[in-house]
């Protein structure tokens, strides 16, 4: 748990920086804005950037910007600007926003989830099933910690890594 706070904290100072330069256009001031204080969706942003990366290298491509998984039809290169990768982030979390806004303010916790992991791990097709996360929400119970935490693995192995970065983001996007 403390490293999980230690992130948090180091979380919130690279951010503020950041987001103080991007408001006003300058050095951000000596004051500190709680990372808190933001918006659910400014803190998905942040969140997501910090642990990211950025993806402007061919080594990346398919992703792009702050992991843009470039789709057929998209005309986009692994030399975009940062200004250019921020508004592509922001336009997919807009759009899983509105894909999971039925579940209310669990909205942005679940667009930031599906942002790695792809909408149909969580809502299921017709050759997966809905996951538990979303079956609890949809039966009214909010107590998803355990159903969150457990999207950390990749290949069938615990990534200690994701794990940390799932409970940075519910820490920041879960809503009482």
């Amino acid at each position: 748990m403390r490293h999980i706070q230690m992130i948090v904290v180091l979380l919130l100072s690279a951010v503020t920086v950041v987001y103080g330069q991007e408001k006003r256009g300058t050095r951000a001031s000596s004051a500190v804005l709680p990372l808190y204080r933001l918006p659910p969706l400014e803190r998905a942003i942040l969140c997501t950037k910090y642990h990211e990366g950025w993806h402007g290298e061919k080594k990346h491509w398919p992703y792009v910007g702050w992991g843009h998984r470039v789709l057929p039809g998209e005309r986009f290169t692994s030399g975009i600007t940062k200004s250019q990768g921020d508004s592509i982030l922001r336009a997919d979390l807009m759009k899983l926003c509105r894909l999971f806004r039925r579940f209310g303010r669990d909205s942005t916790l679940l667009s930031c989830l599906a942002y790695q992991v792809g909408p149909y791990r969580l809502l299921g097709s017709k050759d997966q099933p809905k996951s538990k996360l979303i079956q609890k929400l949809e039966a009214g119970d909010r107590d998803i910690y355990e159903e969150y935490i457990s999207f950390r693995c990749y290949k069938g192995r615990i990534i200690p890594s994701i794990e940390k970065r799932r409970k940075v983001e519910y820490m920041l996007l879960f809503e009482e």
